[in-house]
């Protein structure tokens, strides 16, 4: 039935071929709400990876001489049965993710509607014809496909980061081998199914999973892969850019973020504090774009303080299918411990702890809705990305010391800022080193726009047209 996913296994998708967990080793899946295991991934072995490449090679010359509404229509017709899927897949996102149900739903939504936009650039890829000073000649420049592409994925948002890098690449003519995160197989899963059932030729998309070095350098080196594209830690992407360029080969980079959010005192303080609980509280603070240091104008700074903890206090934590859930647990053990190091070095710095700051792992990994005050600019939570729900409040009253302060980390991914004034609103985010500035309102980027950073944010697009981009390249023909 259209409405069931043909195999929620933890399967390998190879050349067309799918190889459930049963016939490999396999790795447990663990659901954070109860540190029970709820599935099995398989594990690649060195021959899936081969043969992975291997067919990504030989489909690659007849997608990219499919036409480009036909490769329009697949995408599209793989983004419905994603909507047709959405209840099983969003019941095994939450299981394996931990975030809300309604929030896994939303997640099925938004990316089929991203697949969408990402499908209709396939005929959009437009060239130039060159004025030359032979009357006899023509001088053009035109968008091929790189070629096939490595991609990497991380767990946060399994699945619209599969879906979005799949989708651009297909878009553009390149074929795909894709290894999403081992701790949240399904939605990656059910992605390839979609395709599959689309009618996406065997061999033009498959997916591994298990080791990721092993797996990461085996792709890299291929001399059949023509371009890497990782969503992920800085750290990791740094290692896959410098194993990229050791081959020659281009890479995409979409890495970890530490959004400012400058508020100033003209604004409506509630509101804004209204907004930010949303914000913060979104896949459990487990977002690049995820806002984390509040630079508050000092006229405001204890009104905003003081309203945004009680907000986050009140915050309902539980099982991501617990009714009236605000928060589920954090993804996995790792992201637990590093939210008690964290609050414990900003309060031995200074801070107030005004909310939250202690979790429970009995169960799963629950971690409440941390607010924290008065946080001096060395503190760790003001220099490296939590991926948590912690909120860091420091104040400011000098508009140029507080853009110093926004730019000055290494991070530049996205941005967010509060006024009232409508030339401040125009004038600041051209000073804000960042690839996405957000003005009175919480989140960057949309279904069909740019979504990137810049400095140790890594580059490139994985949305809008840009994102299409990414998978082509430029050829010169010169005729006489």
């Amino acid at each position: 039935m259209a409405d069931t996913i043909p195999n929620p296994d933890g399967e390998l998708f190879v050349d067309g071929r799918w190889i459930p967990s049963s016939a490999r080793e396999a790795i447990d899946v663990e659901d954070p709400a109860t540190r029970a295991a709820v599935g099995r991934v398989a594990v690649a072995t060195d021959e899936d990876v081969d043969a992975a490449i291997e067919a990504a090679g030989r489909t690659w010359t007849a997608w990219r001489e499919t036409s480009p509404h036909e490769r329009t229509a697949i995408i599209m017709r793989a983004a419905q049965l994603l909507r047709d899927r959405a209840v099983p897949i969003a019941e095994a996102m939450t299981r394996e993710n931990g975030k809300p149900y309604g929030d896994s739903l939303d997640e099925v939504a938004y990316t089929a509607d991203i697949m969408d936009s990402l499908a209709t650039e396939a005929p959009r890829r437009f060239g130039q014809v060159l004025p030359t000073a032979a009357s006899d000649g023509r001088t053009m420049v035109v968008s091929e496909p790189v070629g096939p592409v490595a991609a990497f994925t991380t767990w946060n948002y399994p699945l619209t980061v599969p879906g979005r890098k799949v989708a651009a690449a297909l878009a553009a003519g390149c074929t795909v081998v894709i290894k999403p995160a081992e701790e949240t197989p399904a939605s990656a899963v059910a992605l390839a199914h979609a395709f599959a059932d689309a009618g996406l030729p065997d061999g033009v998309l498959n997916m591994v999973f298990g080791d990721p070095g092993r797996i990461s350098s085996r792709l890299i080196a291929s001399p059949v892969i023509r371009k890497v594209s990782f969503t992920g830690s800085t750290p990791v992407g740094v290692l896959l850019a410098k194993q990229a360029a050791e081959v020659a080969k281009p890479a995409m980079l979409e890495l970890g973020g530490h959004a400012p959010v400058i508020v100033f005192d003209d604004v409506d303080v509630d509101a804004v504090a209204q907004q930010a609980l949303g914000a913060k509280i979104h896949n459990t603070g487990q977002s690049c774009g995820s806002p984390i240091r509040f630079y508050v104008h000092e006229d405001v700074y204890e009104r905003f303080v003081e309203r945004f903890g009680e907000l986050l206090a009140a915050v309902p934590v539980a099982d991501g299918f617990a009714e009236g859930v605000g928060m589920g647990p954090l993804a996995n053990a790792r992201r637990f411990a590093a939210m008690a190091s964290i609050v414990e070095d900003a309060v031995a710095h200074g801070a107030r702890l005004v909310t939250g700051g202690a979790g429970d792992d009995a169960t799963g990994y629950y971690w409440q809705p941390t607010l924290l005050a008065d946080v001096p600019e060395d503190a760790v939570v003001m220099n490296e990305e939590p991926f948590g729900p912690i909120a860091a409040v420091s104040s400011f009253r000098d508009e140029a010391d507080v853009i110093e302060r926004a730019n000055r980390l290494p991070f530049g991914l996205g941005a967010y800022l509060f006024t009232g004034s409508a030339e401040r609103a125009l004038r600041i985010p051209g000073r804000l080193d960042v690839g996405m500035v957000s003005v009175n309102r919480f989140g960057v980027g949309a279904r069909d726009t740019f979504f990137g950073g810049r400095k140790s944010s890594g580059y490139g697009s994985e949305g809008g047209p840009e994102a299409v981009e990414e998978y082509l390249v430029r050829k010169l023909i010169v005729q006489s």
